[in-house]
């Protein structure tokens, strides 16, 4: 769906949108969220089934959008998707219909821009060391991101389907990299091994647990981590103790508050503050900003981000086709 140009313009729509939320010129409404299949056909705990529909507008830029979605976590085990859907865009002037758009795709393309944006504004500018844990398309679509606002020469990954993570780290070498600069990829026996001394870290897993899949101590200081996996508001990728030292930046605190399980768990035990927590928009206006400590960007997904990626990638097409 989105080639580099086009994932840059999702980027710069994504700093538009946050600017304007930041601001108070636009909103982010909760999405409707319902889950289903807790338990399993003889009574034991399943997985946790989401039905998910969210709405928003951004009236600045004359769009709004409706995005359906189902998040099914044991289907990577049959080989599907995680994520189904569809997303709806609309003309705010005349209420026309303008663009159906893959609602797994966008999912993807907007959540690796929102973490692209986060390592735009917080990573050191030089840095060229990427670790990602996951191999679904969630970690290529960081893989993308990440690579289009840092010059990544070298890419470590881990995740616990080793013929999977084979499979994506040759997409990596395929894909990923300039003329002239190639990618070195690695592929990794643990998750230690993946993140170790990495200026970037990405994880993107479809973990429900409550236990973290990186420890604190094994994050490189000064590096940045962007966390966007897991499939409810407790699951865990990165240990919450990180957050207590760390620079930590979510979309909107109240979203954070919400769906995001190391910000909960970290302030449930007295190790931030909310008042710690730095939005995305406040990063873009430049009312803060980060300082060069090991910065943790966790994104849960919003509704405007939907609106904001959509809009960007169909005026992109637009623009092509004229």
């Amino acid at each position: 769906m989105a080639g580099r140009d086009r994932l840059v313009r999702v980027i710069d729509a994504l700093a538009e949108v946050f600017a304007d939320l930041s601001a108070g010129r636009t909103r982010s409404p909760a999405r409707t969220i319902i889950e289903h299949g807790s338990h399993g056909e003889h009574g034991d705990p399943g997985p946790r089934r989401q039905l998910l529909a969210g709405t928003a507008v951004w009236e600045r830029r004359g769009v709004g959008s409706v995005k359906i979605t189902t998040l099914t976590p044991d289907n990577p085990d049959r080989g599907l998707p995680l994520i189904h859907g569809v997303v709806v865009l609309t003309d705010l002037d005349t209420g026309r219909i303008t663009a159906l758009l893959d609602g797994a795709e966008l999912t993807a393309v907007r959540t690796g821009a929102v973490a692209g944006l986060a390592t735009r504004l917080c990573a050191p500018e030089d840095a060229e060391d990427l670790a990602v844990l996951g191999a679904g398309v969630q970690a290529r679509a960081l893989v993308r991101a990440v690579s289009a606002v840092r010059p990544i020469r070298s890419v470590r990954v881990f995740s616990r389907t080793r013929a999977r993570t084979e499979t994506f780290a040759e997409w990596i070498r395929a894909t990923a990299g300039h003329p002239g600069r190639p990618v070195e990829v690695s592929v990794c026996d643990t998750a230690r091994d993946a993140v170790a001394d990495a200026a970037v870290i990405c994880t993107a897993t479809s973990t429900d647990d409550r236990t973290p899949l990186v420890a604190a101590d094994w994050v490189a200081p000064g590096a940045h981590i962007n966390v966007i996996g897991g499939t409810h508001e407790d699951a865990i990728e990165v240990d919450p103790a990180l957050l207590a030292s760390a620079f930590v930046v979510v979309e909107e605190r109240a979203a954070a508050l919400e769906d995001a399980g190391e910000v909960r768990a970290a302030l449930a035990d007295g190790l931030i503050d909310v008042a710690e927590l730095h939005e995305l928009g406040a990063l873009v206006t430049g009312a803060s900003a980060a300082d060069g400590r090991t910065s943790v960007f966790r994104g849960v997904g919003m509704a405007i981000e939907d609106t904001a990626a959509a809009a960007a990638l169909h005026e992109a097409a637009s623009t092509e086709a004229g």
